[in-house]
């Protein structure tokens, strides 16, 4: 077999104008925001737009991407309003916006996101740790909600795909939600957070992938493995990537960089490098399918965007 050396579309990266104070998430200069699992944000306290983007990426054969919402602070729809004001021929030519859906208005929020033409899912984090530190989401159990359930009933009817970030010991509750919304297509971000490196940990997110495998509308972006794994090695990071593959196969999975975040521990090319070594062992298809062709299907992202 041979590495791949097609077209690749990043299924998930983040854009944002710091100076806008719109990602309080960032923290400041004093420290704020540390903590989280990739460690210091201190770095990502800059803007990073378009033109950052691809000098990044420039080479390795991206022709499209996908934007994920990036915990923007301000109204419903600004985020989209403003990823508007960008040049969106190929970076963030499709993107998945935010809505709360616990809101009682959320059901008329997801509709109006919905519409925009080049929406393409949503994203609300349900990630909870018992460490409030490492918690993305402000309480557990937030899939299992009815008020939560009823705002995600309204995505289904959309036709949209729901991005699913949570932690390894979340995954029965996702599991059964997904099994509640069959009609629904959920993509699990990160590889699942493999955010427990222990060896009890490593066999749990395992055991849960495997589990959230079995259900036909769940696929698995296979992004930023070097968020829990700071001294990472072409090995530590291939043995990740396997498990996700032996879970969901490669028409299941996808590629994303989870740009700027992933660059806190890895150059964009040195981590590509890492997932096209260790897809060299399949077929060409199946190369495709990971690097370009299920996102392709599952985004919707136009031919004419394909080849950019």
């Amino acid at each position: 077999m041979s590495r791949y050396s097609g077209p690749i579309i990043d299924a998930h990266h983040h854009l944002w104008a710091y100076g806008m104070g719109r990602h309080g998430w960032l923290g400041s200069d004093g420290g704020d925001g540390d903590g989280l699992p990739m460690g210091s944000l201190a770095p990502l306290r800059r803007d990073y737009l378009v033109a950052g983007y691809l000098a990044e990426t420039a080479g390795q054969g991206v022709v499209a991407t996908v934007h994920v919402e990036a915990g923007w602070d301000g109204p419903p729809g600004s985020e989209t309003a403003w990823l508007d004001t960008l040049d969106r021929s190929a970076v963030a030519r499709r993107h998945v916006f935010r809505v709360d859906l616990g809101l009682p208005e959320a059901a008329e929020l997801v509709r109006a996101e919905a519409a925009h033409p080049r929406a393409a899912g949503l994203r609300d984090i349900v990630a909870w740790h018992p460490d409030p530190a490492r918690s993305f989401a402000a309480a557990a159990g937030r899939m299992s909600d009815p008020a939560w359930r009823r705002g995600l009933a309204a995505l289904a009817e959309t036709g949209l795909v729901f991005e699913l970030m949570l932690y390894p010991p979340q995954m029965a509750e996702a599991e059964a939600l997904a099994r509640d919304f069959p009609d629904l297509t959920f993509v699990l971000n990160h590889c699942g957070s493999p955010a427990d490196r222990s060896a009890a940990g490593m066999a749990d997110w395992a055991a849960g992938l495997a589990r959230l495998g079995a259900c036909p509308n769940v696929c698995l972006k296979i992004s930023n493995p070097v968020a829990y794994d700071h001294d990472w090695t072409g090995e530590s990071l291939g043995a990740v990537i396997g498990t996700c593959l032996d879970a969901f196969g490669p028409q299941r999975s996808l590629f994303g960089s989870d740009l700027p975040v992933s660059g806190l521990q890895a150059e964009f090319g040195a981590l590509l490098d890492v997932y096209r070594s260790r897809l060299s062992v399949l077929p060409e298809a199946d190369q495709r399918a990971f690097f370009h062709d299920t996102a392709v299907r599952i985004y919707r992202i136009a031919p004419e965007a394909q080849e950019a």
